[in-house]
């Protein structure tokens, strides 16, 4: 006789046969995918959503769902630096000395003048909110307590800043 093992009312055999592998085809690294899921399985048991109960599986499936949103989204501010296709020649690259040439410094600076100059002329609240949120890594609702506004004058500024950076990705490339 086989038991399903239950934890707060969740079918552990349903989340490591049936979540695990969904989560996996997601992020496509298992240490990943077993991080999300039990980051997952404790905000449904601190949770206190009444709904919690009533249809535990799909309440567990939200909250994977919006932490998949959120590792995505955090994964997308880092380069990877070993793919499969650079594995070999990253091995033979760390060994040799990578020195940029002057004119790639040079490009690199003007870059970062362009957008220095670009934050330096928007408003000061949209200065402030837009380094707080992408440079401080603050989350909307922590800004808008810090600034005394409202979450979607904070989502205002971002997009603002936001589109004069993009309007200015043609000078930079």
């Amino acid at each position: 006789m086989m038991l399903n093992p239950t934890w707060h009312g969740i079918d552990l055999r349903w989340a490591y046969t049936d979540l695990l592998p969904t989560i996996y085809r997601q992020t496509s690294y298992r240490r990943s995918a077993y991080d999300i899921l039990h980051d997952a399985l404790i905000r449904f048991a601190i949770s206190t959503n009444p709904d919690r109960m009533q249809q535990p599986h799909a309440y567990l499936h939200t909250i994977v769902r919006n932490l998949l949103i959120d590792n995505h989204k955090e994964q997308a501010h880092f380069v990877p630096l070993i793919t499969e296709d650079t594995e070999s020649e990253l091995a033979y690259e760390l060994d040799q000395p990578r020195v940029p040439s002057a004119e790639h410094l040079v490009d690199i600076q003007q870059r970062l003048d362009i957008l220095q100059k670009i934050i330096d002329h928007l408003p000061p609240r949209c200065k402030e909110t837009f380094w707080l949120y992408r440079i401080e890594g603050m989350a909307q609702q922590d800004i808008a307590e810090k600034l005394g506004i409202s979450i979607n004058m904070v989502q205002r500024h971002i997009m603002r800043a936001m589109l004069d950076l993009l309007e200015a990705k043609d000078l930079i490339n």
